[in-house]
C-alpha cells in the first residue's frame, strides 16, 4: 500500500538545532529505503519563502506570495512509500532524520480513478 510521509519543521530548526539532520543522513535513509523497493518517491523542498499559493473562487483565479496558511511548521519534504500496513508505514516515518526536529505526517495514498 502506497503512504505518504510529510516532512513538517520549523524551517530555522530544521538546519540550526544541534540535532538537525544533514542532507547526507536524509539521502542515505532514502538510499535505504530504495534499496529495499520501499521509497516510491521523495524530495526536499525549497524554503517556504519560494512558494506561490494559487485558489480558484467563483470562477476567478487568485495567485499570491508565500503558503496557504501562516504555521509554526511548514512543509519541508515527502516521502511516498510502499509499506505492508499503516504500522511498517510508521516504523519507516520513525526513521526519516528530520523527525527529531519536526515531525512526520503518514497518510494512505487515495488511488484516483482516471478513464
Amino acid at each position: 500500500m502506497k503512504y505518504i510521509c510529510l516532512v513538517y519543521s520549523d524551517e530555522t530548526d530544521l538546519h540550526g538545532l544541534p540535532d538537525s539532520p544533514k542532507d547526507p543522513e536524509c539521502a542515505a535513509y532514502a538510499q535505504s529505503l530504495l534499496d529495499k523497493g520501499q521509497l516510491l518517491a521523495g524530495d526536499a523542498l525549497a524554503p517556504v519563502a519560494t512558494a506561490t499559493t494559487v485558489r480558484v473562487r467563483g470562477g476567478e483565479v487568485q495567485i499570491t506570495d508565500g503558503p496557504f496558511a501562516e504555521t509554526k511548521e511548514q512543509l519541508a519534504g515527502f516521502y511516498m512509500i510502499d509499506a505492508r500496513d499503516l504500522n511498517e508505514a510508521l516504523r519507516i516515518a520513525q526513521g526519516i532524520p528530520p523527525a527529531r526536529v519536526g515531525s512526520i505526517e503518514v497518510r494512505p495514498v487515495r488511488q484516483l480513478q482516471l478513464d
